[in-house]
């Protein structure tokens, strides 16, 4: 069970709802390739065993019959007062109703590994804190988006502030500077209403605030805290007005909703063993999947966890008895499931479906040699189609980093150049197919460059919100352009 102390708002607790190849150039596509026909439960595929789901129940704590949640140990502790003001409209800018923006930064330097690759030991207890923050988090519709950005990027310690994207046609940045610079270990989370939750370590605390636009400043909201060694933010929940949180304990991990709630944080359940990951299953922000290692120790596996009974627990993956099944992505729509799995003999990215009895499969399109394959987005809509879906990847190897798009029902992955100064790992699809790929440069400090998702031909893109630069693009980036202009050219890799 997780024990942390609690601090709440009495003011202003208002609910927030919270391949080595060098890059992909112009190359001749290959011949379409059959679809991989699914197969029966129990046969081999590519390695890959069948991917069991809602096998059995579990109670909140991890092992014997169901039954209901036991809350952490709480103190409630005063907060700080509210800021006056509240959440701007989504109409366009206004200069006069912004605070001052800082001087606009480039792109944040991209880590040599993707964060998608989660390691369960890096989220551990005494892992010293990130000096970069992450490049960007989106709000669950995908309205806005939310940073840190550094008001000085050539100063050996950059002074850190929150900045929001507002995502459209038109998309444009907010400066959201308080009276002192944040912390890199800072976390910052979009809300669909405009509001931004920003998470900040103080001492022995992780304090919570939701700020937004008003007038020449910024106003913020104090939610409360909670006192413990680590926290981490879960993705945005479907309903993109609240916010969750894992907090490890000794021998559980336990979720905290820390917007949304009418009191501050809240406890909602806890779950057996270490967890980390996390991606919402359903579209009612029910049932929660995270990637969970007992007490004993043991292989890493995913679960299922239902937040409305109290964090019962429901295994989710079992490829082998001693894989490490970790789930990266979820399309509550179509059921797809991207997956990362020791089960093959090494780690193997991999699809399944939820619900089904069907083996997970390990494409080889999806196992560039020397490169590393992070999924970043997945096509919704797609009802009971998920072959048909849509997946962006983050490739990582030697020349850089670039886009891969891809289909279930394919076998092959398409190439794409990203755009320059891409938020490398940001990325979202429409329900139509297209893939929107934020990024920022020097005089174009907030743009979305789009591509249309693949069929044989390679795709276009196009970008929204910002003007091109005269400079020479490097090899293997594309320089965003104007909508309608200068199509580029993908490759394809058979797998």
């Amino acid at each position: 069970m997780t024990a942390c102390a609690i601090e709440i708002s009495t003011t202003g607790a208002a609910r927030a709802a919270a391949t080595t190849e060098p890059g992909p150039g112009p190359v001749e596509a290959a011949a379409p390739a059959e679809a991989e026909t699914p197969r029966a439960a129990g046969t081999s595929d590519e390695g890959a065993d069948p991917l069991r789901v809602g096998a059995s129940g579990e109670g909140p704590g991890g092992g014997g019959t169901s039954g209901p949640g036991v809350g952490s140990a709480a103190s409630a502790l005063p907060a700080g007062n509210t800021a006056p003001g509240g959440p701007d409209g989504r109409g366009a800018p206004d200069a006069s109703a912004e605070p001052p923006a800082p001087p606009r930064p480039p792109v944040p330097p991209v880590p040599a590994f993707p964060p998608g690759l989660r390691d369960g030991a890096a989220e551990a207890a005494g892992v010293p804190p990130r000096v970069i923050p992450p490049v960007l988090t989106l709000a669950a519709d995908h309205s806005y988006a939310a940073r840190l950005t550094a008001a000085d990027p050539g100063a050996a310690d950059p002074a850190w502030f929150p900045e929001r994207w507002t995502l459209g046609p038109e998309p444009y940045a907010v400066p959201l500077p308080l009276g002192q610079p944040e912390e890199a270990d800072s976390d910052v989370l979009p809300l669909s209403d405009g509001r931004v939750l920003i998470r900040r370590r103080v001492a022995d605390r992780h304090t919570f605030s939701l700020l937004y636009p008003t007038g020449p400043a910024t106003g913020e909201v104090p939610l409360g805290a909670l006192e413990c060694e680590d926290l981490t933010l879960l993705p945005p929940p479907p309903d993109g007005m609240s916010a969750y949180a894992l907090v490890p304990g000794d021998r559980s991990t336990g979720v905290w909703l820390v917007a949304g709630g009418p009191f501050g944080p809240e406890h909602v359940a806890d779950v057996a063993g270490h967890c980390s990951g996390g991606a919402w299953l359903d579209r009612e922000g029910r049932l929660l999947a995270l990637d969970r290692q007992l007490p004993g120790g043991g292989p890493v596996k995913a679960v299922a966890v239902d937040l409305e009974r109290g964090g019962e627990v429901t295994p989710l993956l079992q490829i082998a008895p001693d894989s490490d099944d970790r789930l990266l992505l979820a399309d509550a729509d179509s059921g797809l499931l991207l997956i990362r799995s020791d089960a093959p003999g090494h780690d193997r990215l991999g699809w399944g479906v939820l619900g089904s009895c069907l083996p997970v499969r390990f494409p080889e399109c999806l196992h560039p040699a020397d490169v590393a394959v992070t999924p970043i987005a997945v096509q919704p809509g797609q009802m009971l189609m998920p072959e048909n879906c849509a997946v962006a990847l983050r490739l990582d190897g030697p020349g850089g980093s670039w886009v891969g798009l891809w289909r279930p029902a394919g076998r092959r992955m398409h190439h794409v150049a990203a755009p320059e100064g891409w938020l490398a790992g940001a990325g979202f699809w429409s329900r139509e197919g297209t893939l929107h790929l934020p990024y920022a440069q020097p005089g174009a400090p907030c743009g979305v460059a789009v591509t249309q998702a693949p069929a044989e031909e390679s795709p276009e893109l196009t970008t929204a919100g910002a003007q091109p630069s005269a400079a020479p693009a490097p090899p293997g980036v594309c320089k965003p352009v104007p909508l309608g202009q200068a199509p580029l050219t993908g490759s394809t890799a058979a797998g």
